[in-house]
């Protein structure tokens, strides 16, 4: 039977079939891969608000608050690439419905709990379905839009969710949180992910993994570096609550590298290696990498420091700090619209380094936030800026560092780039909420009634640096090559 897609749109729906398609199937991919990809960002930043209801319900410690945020990091960023390889080996598929249940199911069971450590479990459970879930979306789309317009509209429209996937997840935790209870903002996964699941199984189609499947798995490297990635993860997070110079740090920072510098060796010897050393030593993959892992510890911080800052140093109630996201959100999708429609005439460099330095001057702008400031004065105008300018340059940086690659690739550039993604915003979550926290303990020291203005002063500082964290994003934009794309 031949597929039954338009000319306009045959080569991708070819390069993706599986077997009799629907009409219009490509949409419902489209669809499909960006509200699950919505879901599992959302989830990064959802439970943010809800910290304090749940800390109160489950009597949880100081500690033990910060793990349900840690748990799903933990969990998404150690297993990423291992879960992109997955999606080549296995079939896209297979991976998509195994990472969408898992998810689900999870977030089911953390919607259930009467305690913290099962609440920490259902988190990490999630983190290890978001990791496989995440990657498969992103090959899906690479592998069902092959003709270059249509990837761009696609890529664009899949950046746009992703991106507003982080901001909107202030918004809904805070509007569930205040009018449902917070075990909604992860119950609300659970409609959504059954009906993401039916409509997968009707219209993913079945593409075959690599010859082998599993068996062709590099299990010793897949152990090495999700075990190494694991640790560093660990590691950074702990530094938040331990200090750089504690053992809590630097024990789990040192076996990451072990266990990475192991990996280097299985791959550098291995017939079927989790991840090709040659597809590293690509400059264009390589620095797009490094700049999605600055961009993600500027933006993952500032959404964390911000909802902090509403809630303690301004006294919103979480609906009212939620709120405040919203024009964040917007303006992020309005960025990656621009993007997908400017990127064909002026290729990805351009709109990349035009994207992060609006974001540099946003970030520096947020830095100047006072204690008996407001939303309207101190955060509106920088906010919108900031993250105009992500959105701007989001898409072109996830184009960039997945271009290029064959179609058996795909999955390992998706797992690659998302794990940039995640890796920085752990890396900026910790160094940037260290000096925040420090910062505010030297300034309560001296002005100890003062204590919005030293709330306010200690996420000033960790503004400024995420400012310092989009610039280096535009710099290694200029490191990329020029490219033009013909408008189509």
């Amino acid at each position: 039977m031949h597929a039954t897609a338009s000319p306009q749109r045959s080569g991708s729906t070819r390069a993706a079939a599986g077997g009799p398609r629907r009409p219009r199937s490509t949409a419902a991919i489209l669809a499909l891969a960006c509200a699950a990809q919505f879901m599992v960002i959302l989830d990064v930043s959802i439970v943010n608000v809800a910290l304090p209801a749940m800390r109160e319900e489950l009597h949880l410690s100081g500690a033990g608050q910060q793990w349900i945020v840690n748990a799903y990091t933990l969990g998404f960023a150690g297993l990423l690439l291992l879960g992109g390889r997955l999606a080549d080996l296995v079939g896209t598929k297979r991976a998509f419905l195994t990472g969408l249940a898992a998810f689900t199911l999870a977030s089911l069971a953390g919607g259930l709990a009467t305690g913290g450590t099962l609440l920490i479990a259902a988190r990490a459970v999630q983190g290890v379905g978001g990791a496989v879930l995440a990657p498969a979306t992103l090959t899906l789309i690479m592998r069902t839009f092959t003709e270059p317009a249509a990837r761009t509209r696609a890529m664009g429209a899949w950046s746009a969710v992703m991106a507003a996937g982080g901001a909107a997840g202030a918004v809904i935790g805070g509007v569930l949180t205040q009018y449902a209870g917070w075990r909604w903002v992860l119950f609300v996964n659970v409609p959504l992910g059954a009906v993401l699941l039916a409509a997968a199984l009707v219209y993913v189609p079945a593409a075959a993994g690599s010859p082998g499947g599993l068996r062709r798995l590099d299990l010793p490297g897949a152990v090495s570096v999700t075990a190494g990635l694991t640790a560093l993860v660990y590691g950074i997070i702990a530094g938040e609550t331990h200090g750089w110079t504690s053992p809590a740090v630097w024990v789990p920072v040192a076996a990451a590298v072990v266990l990475l510098a192991a990996f280097v060796g299985i791959e550098s010897r291995s017939a079927h290696p989790l991840v090709p050393l040659g597809i590293l030593r690509r400059r264009t993959l390589a620095t797009a990498n490094l700049v999605v892992i600055a961009i993600g510890a500027a933006m993952f911080s500032m959404w964390f420091l911000l909802s902090l800052y509403f809630q303690q140093a301004l006294g919103y109630s979480a609906i009212e700090a939620g709120l405040c996201f919203l024009p964040g959100s917007l303006s992020i999708i309005a960025g990656a619209r621009l993007a997908t429609r400017l990127i064909g005439r002026t290729g990805a460099r351009p709109l990349l380094v035009t994207g992060m330095a609006l974001s540099t001057v946003g970030f520096l702008w947020l830095s100047r936030i006072s204690g008996s400031g407001s939303f309207a004065t101190d955060v509106a105008a920088p906010f919108v800026l900031a993250t105009l300018g992500t959105g701007l340059a989001t898409m072109p940086a996830t184009m960039t560092a997945t271009s290029g690659t064959a179609p058996h690739e795909a999955g390992l550039a998706s797992g690659l780039v998302n794990t940039s993604r995640q890796v920085g915003g752990a890396l900026g979550l910790a160094v940037l909420g260290t000096v925040a926290s420090h910062t505010m303990a030297a300034r309560l020291a001296s002005h100890a009634q003062d204590v919005p203005g030293a709330l306010a002063a200690g996420y000033g500082r960790g503004l400024l640096l995420a400012a310092v964290c989009a610039a280096l994003a535009a710099l290694g934009g200029l490191a990329l090559p020029a490219t033009r794309r013909a408008a189509s």
